[in-house]
């Protein structure tokens, strides 16, 4: 189809939903006021609920006084009421009945957690965050074929509530949506919705081969790791070098989740193309937060502010004082200030209260509001004092392998603590250090090819700790001589070990994150474990 073709449909889906486009034009300067607004709408759909009758968000007037009744809560606290609707309690958090649970793991837990989704959160914030992004793009790019070839989507599986008795289902936030996705989506969706619902991800792929080679995609979204791994075996199924070669009219990957740069050079040459735009979304099964509203990327996310979530901020150096109670620290969006990292939480339609996702943000601007997700309030490593953030370990890995030139396909890190040398006569000690359990692509630091050189491993060792130091000045200053830390350590890993981890885990999917950053060696361990058995 030619490019009148498309830009034709462009402009008829566009009229549709100038609504969406409207709504991101005003957030660009009237952010604040639509988040008045949004928390004028949870007060009040949030006194129907028992939630808010035993609060009395009856008399609850501003924000001060919601601060009030409400406690900040993590996961842990929205146990009781999430058991009571699995169990079959209606209006418990939210005025409406909740038949879908969003159920996800996290990246810091192997404890599953259950999200409810209600109707409100299901079509005003994930739905419509997605529709926001995907029109925001059209209208950027009016020569796409979005809308007049097809999008590839990885899924994930739903099944009973094991509470509900079959009246109540969960599953990955993806599924919930393909479930309820409308008619008129399915006939520009590949694969199938079945094929897409398969429980089983090795069985998924295999069919989506079958299946979805056979269509003109142009489009895919979903975690950058997982569609790794799907991609390549499109082109182990076709034989062809690279995607374009499998479907000419790609142009979109709408990524989330994990960060997407240590994966750049390798979409780069999966994709070919000058044409092809990489776009950032930052959705959760709690809600869809932001989206980059640029094609250019690099200047942060824009906040959805007018999708049923109201937000506060916890600067992060004062997070335990808010966690006592003290909510002079906690701001609302007019607040923030950029280059601070903030622990964020946030009320949602979906009756999640004053809930932290355990997420951190930077403000890039606040004029409009743009993010960037810098880490998680669990996902860092502080073993020595280096406060080793999530952001710091993707900038220096992707630093690092860019002067390598070679790639990395997934990788894991732990730190390894001071410990006395009992082998030594005087009981020395040992300097701690950080462990990182990495998939190379390329065969000099492949452990199970025949060109494998350890001295190769070590220069990327070398390079990265120097790449870290670059960017996390408490880490440089723990590796300056006679301090706490001495240089990391890389353990290389066997191709495929981090997905055969993964599936014996019951983590396979898109939904599913390696944990980047962990608080001791287990996960190191399972890794080396599983390694040695290939």
């Amino acid at each position: 189809m030619g490019k009148t073709f498309a830009r034709a449909i462009n402009k008829a889906v566009l009229a549709w939903g100038k609504g969406y486009l409207k709504d991101i034009e005003r957030s660009l300067a009237h952010a604040a006021e639509m988040q008045s607004e949004v928390f004028s709408t949870l007060i009040k759909g949030g006194r129907e609920s028992k939630f808010g009758k035993e609060r009395g968000f009856d008399s609850i007037k501003s924000l001060s006084d919601y601060q009030s009744r409400v406690k900040l809560s993590k996961y842990d606290d929205m146990v009781p009421y999430i058991t009571r609707i699995r169990s079959g309690e209606d209006y418990v958090l939210w005025n409406q009945k909740v038949r879908w649970f969003a159920k996800s793991s996290g990246t810091s837990s192997d404890k599953s957690k259950y999200i409810p989704i209600t109707k409100d959160s299901l079509y005003g914030t994930h739905f419509k965050g997605m529709k926001m992004m995907l029109f925001n793009y059209a209208h950027l790019n009016p020569d796409s074929r979005i809308f007049s070839s097809y999008a590839l989507t990885l899924g994930g599986s739903v099944a009973p509530d094991q509470l509900s008795g079959g009246n109540v289902f969960d599953g990955d936030l993806s599924a919930v949506m393909l479930r309820n996705s409308p008619a008129a989506v399915e006939l520009l969706r590949t694969p199938c919705r079945k094929t897409a619902l398969v429980a089983d991800f090795a069985t998924k792929v295999d069919l989506i081969c079958k299946e979805s080679t056979k269509k003109n995609v142009s489009n895919f979204s979903g975690v950058p790791s997982w569609n790794l791994v799907l991609m390549n075996k499109i082109l182990e199924y076709t034989g062809k070098s690279n995607l374009l070669e499998v479907w000419p009219d790609m142009e979109l990957f709408m990524h989330g989740g994990i960060s997407f740069e240590p994966y750049r050079e390798i979409y780069k040459k999966l994709i070919p193309s000058d044409q092809m735009h990489y776009l950032e979304n930052y959705n959760a099964s709690e809600g869809y937060f932001a989206f980059q509203d640029t094609l250019e990327g690099g200047n942060g996310m824009l906040l959805t502010v007018s999708n049923g979530i109201f937000y506060e901020f916890i600067p992060f150096s004062k997070f335990d004082q808010a966690l006592e109670g003290d909510n002079s620290c906690i701001v609302p969006l007019e607040g923030v200030q950029t280059g601070i990292d903030y622990a964020i939480v946030i009320s949602t339609v979906g009756g999640l209260w004053r809930y932290m996702p355990e997420d951190l943000v930077r403000f890039t601007s606040v004029n409009p509001y743009r993010l960037i997700v810098t880490g998680r309030t669990k996902m860092f490593i502080n073993a020595f004092g280096e406060e080793l953030m999530i952001n710091n370990a993707e900038q220096a890995i992707a630093s690092a392998s860019s002067k390598c030139g070679i790639e990395i396909t997934d990788y894991t890190a732990a730190p390894q603590f001071m410990n006395v040398d009992q082998d030594s006569s005087k009981s020395a000690l040992v300097q701690g250090c950080h462990v990182w359990a990495i998939e190379f692509s390329d065969p000099l630091r492949n452990p199970q090819s025949p060109d494998f050189k350890p001295e190769a491993v070590e220069e990327f060792a070398e390079i990265l700790d120097k790449e870290i130091q670059k960017v996390n000045s408490d880490y440089e200053a723990k590796r300056s001589p006679g301090s706490t830390m001495r240089r990391l350590r890389i353990l290389p890993l066997a191709p495929g070990t981090f997905y055969k981890w993964m599936d014996s885990r019951g983590k396979t999917g898109g939904q599913n994150k390696v944990p980047r950053l962990w608080k001791d060696l287990k996960y190191i361990d399972q890794l080396k474990a599983f390694s040695k058995q290939e």
